[in-house]
């Protein structure tokens, strides 16, 4: 079967893509590893437009049950798969407009367009301890494994919206949260930072450079550096978690369409048209200069949008 279009990704924008895509029934092959994208570790999104409170684990379960609503034979959905190779199908560029996926399952199939919607995954930590002491007092997780550390002092790199959602996590049980941010400026919302740092476990620690995370069988230092005097210092740490943030996932289409210097696919912002005919991008893969759920999921229809008119009116 060649498909109509091919959504590669299962978080708020290609969810929101599927949807549309099945009421305009376009014969749709929707793939992901899972649903819901990065919120799913997050305990409460208070900003998903409809819903004053919602759970990432909970807006990942409605999000699967509104799609399959639509499956059946011109509407496949197939989940615990991740896509290896997106490329033009047999024959080239030159030969045909069609276009192959390749999952790690070993299957290919055959799409005549494409929506990559794969989002983005954490940044590591890179200094020296952080790969020894992963899982091991170092954690990119607050919601799965922050329990764990119930009444200890713990550290969170990032000043973003991340990190101070996970110290707002953290601080409903641990005894301290010291927040270590490489600059002089958080770029979180001040609403969310005004929160934070009004509870009194809270520490900031701000223009610092992890240099080393050190320890015996489990973390029990982070090594930093003083940006303004130069001084090094030593922070005792019972956990850190790593909020520093996001790399676009989008290794698998690097030989096919053009990514900027983040890895982020380049996109028209009115179409979300990729650099090549019959692929587009929408969410954290592409380009966009803002990457919030919402926008995520209007980024996605309006692909869609673009894609029913290539596919029906060659535009």
């Amino acid at each position: 079967m060649i498909y109509d279009l091919a959504i590669i990704g299962g978080g708020p924008a290609g969810v929101a893509a599927g949807v549309y895509a099945a009421r305009k029934k376009l014969r749709t092959l929707f793939l992901t590893h899972d649903f819901g994208g990065q919120s799913i570790v997050s305990a409460e999104i208070q900003n998903w437009i409809g819903t004053p409170a919602i759970s990432g684990e909970d807006l990942a379960k409605q999000l699967e049950q509104h799609l399959r609503r639509y499956e059946g034979e011109n509407f496949v959905i197939k989940t615990s798969v991740k896509v290896e190779n997106l490329d033009f199908a047999s024959g080239g560029a030159n030969q045909t407009k069609n276009f192959s996926v390749r999952t790690d399952d070993g299957q290919t199939y055959e799409a005549k367009t494409a929506l990559v919607t794969t989002g983005a995954h954490r940044r590591k930590l890179t200094v020296p301890g952080a790969d020894i002491f992963e899982q091991k007092g170092i954690t990119y997780c607050a919601s799965c494994d922050g329990p764990l550390f119930a009444d200890k002092a713990v550290v969170v790199i990032g000043g973003g919206n991340a990190g101070f959602e996970t110290a707002a996590q953290l601080l409903a049980y641990t005894k301290s949260v010291t927040l270590l941010h490489h600059s002089a400026e958080f770029k979180a919302d001040p609403i969310t930072v005004e929160k934070v740092l009004a509870n009194p476990k809270m520490i900031v620690i701000k223009n610092a450079e992890t240099v080393e995370i050190r320890g015996d069988k489990f973390v029990t230092n982070l090594v930093y550096k003083d940006k303004i005097s130069g001084q090094t210092k030593e922070l005792p740490t019972e956990g850190i978690f790593v909020e520093i943030g996001l790399v676009p996932t989008t290794d698998f289409v690097k030989d096919l369409v053009t990514l900027n210097k983040y890895g982020s696919m380049v996109v028209d912002p009115k179409t979300q048209r990729a650099s090549i005919a019959g692929v587009w991008a929408a969410g954290d893969c592409a380009d966009g200069l803002y990457h919030q759920n919402n926008i995520a999921a209007g980024d996605a229809i309006k692909a869609l949008e673009d894609i029913y008119n290539y596919l029906h009116l060659g535009k």
